[in-house]
């Protein structure tokens, strides 16, 4: 039989991800195999449970489970498909509800993230954050270390001088039983015991009173590095510890506790003390997602479908939950932004050349029509603004939820292809997963089967759990965990309905349920930052080409998301923001570019400087001088048999940053002086920094020390 294509595009999308469970249960070959647990078979060839139907906090409710049962049963007795007698029995679909399968591609989806943003710290960390970093870590952890120490010296100080108190506490303002409670001496004796505790104190120290400058607790692994001044070697190895764990959930679709636990410290320790280049707002909505994944996997087991643990439904809905803040954030912050391209619908009409790193298919997508434009926006409104609500409403038909959750998913998916936007589409299309269900997944999960026999192998699977009983410890836990997520939602409703709405930001301590939105605002036209240098004043000035933000006029911007250049994308927001000012780590990065830091320069495409045949001279014209039209690409300095005209290794000794706008060039006939056609046509707008002459490396550390 062939399969359809969009079922054959879907297998060759998950190959690498496909479920061993698929293989590791074996068509059936008699009745016993299919009825296992507490289930039986009856003299007409049916399953039945022994016991009583699974509960409603189970992933496989009953109507599921006597359809899968009644489908195995005919299976056996050679009858007619699956589907069929699944339809004819219940008319639900096997699988229909159930979501084990479902728990399976979202955590190898999430795996899959997880291994990108290490991957990333890894390639980048030592050079943006280690011991020689443009903003190293270390000074993070500085001020985290004086501040915990400072609170912890005042909360001694108080205790002490609490001795001399008869009452503590205002008698008027406080509950009445807690005023009791306080100043009975038994507990006034057990309080200041615990409180003169070294353990309890240093513990305390560490998980509470050491933060960042937001007073929010900073929490990473990196307080064991004994010599805060070596931590490469710990930046490192988290990273490499976070991708062995997400390598494995991504290959084998299990996870437990502990390891999903690992992947969310481990993202939590980079990201605390990442500051600037880990502000994006996918940092805290990875960590977000995390935290919520760990109250759907077992505790201990790594069995890709762990039948004695059932997905918990109130963490689903959660997770549902979690996508719903997401994705109306964004919408409503497009419109109450007071940007009026939102609304009279021509916000797209310069989105794709403006956004922060283009890719090889923005150029087409911004030449699309003005008609198509509007489109896009009436269609980004109906999908942030409308379509959630079909995956957060209670008692909507199953295909509805699905359809809100497919819809998400491809939405994400158009913007994957028309922009980098690191893994921000990636993560948002996680959860959407948890919007469909087994019967949905089946074809997926069992590709090289038919129809029967893939119903045969999932009932199979699951048939254990038909009749379980959900531990009562693990019930306690999701009802507390879903409390938790609604206390902590409270001030982000508050925020959503805001006439002002933050966009991303977080208002509990430990940033575990936080507030979310994009491109509230959208820019008219680009603009750039280049950075040149120069051994004289005279020139020639050389630009530093990044790896994937515009510079070079005939360069073509690459494909990489989900990867995540943070160099590139701070450039462009340093440029948006305004003022150096307001983006001081660029006095760093200009100090390292003098220095000729190798951390630094593994950043950049290439050193202009370095004398090999793989960088050249990249002449501009002096500040004062009109840009013309020639490509910044090293080619355009080869000679007439291709070899690139290398250059005797200098130091540069002065530096400046030129501010131009960029567009995109659909002009054939615009070549650059080796016969290329121009991907970018750009014209200079002023002097970025310094306002007036040029900077030396002695005046950057006078700046910076100042």
């Amino acid at each position: 039989m062939k399969r359809p294509l969009p079922q054959l595009l879907l297998v060759t999308t998950f190959a690498l991800a496909h479920p061993p469970v698929a293989f590791a249960f074996a068509q059936p070959t008699s009745r016993n195999q299919l009825c296992s647990g507490n289930s039986r078979i009856s003299s007409s060839g049916q399953c039945f449970a022994s016991s009583p139907s699974s509960p409603p906090w189970t992933s496989l409710d009953a109507t599921t489970a006597s359809a899968a049962s009644v489908a195995a049963a005919t299976i056996i007795r050679g009858g007619a498909s699956v589907a069929a007698a699944s339809s004819t029995a219940t008319g639900t679909p096997i699988g229909a509800g159930s979501l084990w399968l479902v728990r399976s591609l979202f955590l190898r989806c999430l795996a899959f993230v997880y291994g990108v943003a290490f991957l990333v710290a890894l390639h980048q960390n030592k050079a943006l954050i280690g011991d020689r970093g443009i903003t190293p870590a270390r000074n993070v952890l500085d001020a985290a270390y004086d501040r915990g120490k400072l609170k912890r010296r005042r909360r001694e100080d108080w205790l002490h001088q609490r001795q001399n108190y008869t009452s503590l506490g205002d008698k008027d303002e406080m509950n009445t039983f807690w005023y009791r409670l306080r100043n009975m001496k038994t507990y006034r004796k057990v309080e200041d015991k615990i409180e003169s505790s070294n353990v309890f104190c240093n513990m305390r120290e560490v998980l509470w009173d050491r933060c960042d400058r937001m007073d929010r607790p900073l929490l990473t692994l990196l307080y064991l590095a004994k010599d805060r001044s070596n931590i490469d070697p710990w930046l490192d190895g988290i990273a490499k510890a976070g991708i062995a764990m997400a390598a494995f959930v991504f290959f084998t679709g299990a996870a437990n506790v502990p390891i999903l636990f690992g992947l969310w410290l481990c993202q939590r320790s980079i990201m605390s003390v990442g500051g600037t280049w880990y502000g994006f707002g996918w940092e805290p909505q990875l960590a977000e997602l995390g935290f919520h994944a760990m109250f759907m996997v077992p505790l201990l087991s790594l069995n890709p479908i762990p039948t004695s643990t059932p997905v918990p439904l109130l963490v689903v809905w959660t997770m549902r939950w979690y996508l719903f803040r997401i994705m109306i954030g964004a919408g409503l912050i497009k419109i109450k932004s007071g940007d009026r391209k939102w609304k009279d619908l021509t916000a797209m009409d310069g989105f794709y050349e403006t956004q922060p790193v283009p890719n090889p298919f923005s150029k087409y997508f911004h030449s699309s029509p003005k008609w198509f434009h509007k489109f896009e926006v009436l269609t980004n409104h109906f999908v942030e603004l409308v379509a959630p609500w079909l995956i957060i409403i209670p008692g909507l038909p199953r295909a509805w939820r699905i359809g809100g959750g497919l819809i998400q998913i491809v939405f994400q998916g158009v913007l994957i292809s028309s922009g980098n936007l690191s893994f921000l589409n990636w993560l948002t299309a996680v959860p959407s997963i948890c919007c469909l269900d087994d019967a949905f997944l089946l074809r997926l999960y069992y590709p090289f089967m038919t129809g029967t026999e893939a119903t045969a192998a999932y009932s199979q699977a699951v048939s254990p759990a038909v009749g379980q009983a959900v531990p009562v410890a693990r019930k306690i836990i999701s009802v507390v965990f879903t409390a938790l997520i609604a206390k902590l939602s409270m001030p982000v409703v508050r925020n959503l309905l805001a006439r002002r709405q933050i966009m991303n930001g977080s208002f509990d301590r430990y940033r575990l349920v936080n507030t979310y939105g994009a491109f509230g605002t959208v820019s008219d036209v680009r603009e750039e930052l280049i950075i040149e240098s120069a051994t004289n004043l005279a020139g020639p000035w050389k630009e530093y080409t990044f790896k994937v933000k515009p510079g070079p006029l005939t360069r073509r911007p690459p494909w990489i998301s989900p990867y995540h250049f943070r160099l590139d994308w701070l450039m462009w927001i340093a440029c948006v923001c305004g003022g150096i000012e307001r983006s001081p780590w660029l006095l760093n990065l200009l100090k390292k570019l003098l220095e000729q830091d190798e951390g630094v320069m593994g950043l950049l495409e290439s050193d202009p400087w370095a004398s090999n045949d793989e960088t050249t001279e990249l002449k501009v014209q002096s500040a004062n001088s009109e840009e013309d039209s020639t490509s910044r690409d090293p080619r355009d300095f080869a000679d007439n048999d291709g070899t690139v005209k290398s250059t005797p290794s200098k130091v540069p000794k002065y530096i400046r940053i030129e501010r131009y706008r960029y567009q995109f060039n659909f002009d054939k006939t615009v070549v650059d002086g080796n016969g290329r056609a121009l991907y970018w046509k750009r014209e200079r707008v002023g002097r970025y920094f310094p306002r007036q002459g040029v900077v030396t490396k002695d005046i950057l550390n006078d700046i910076i020390a100042g």
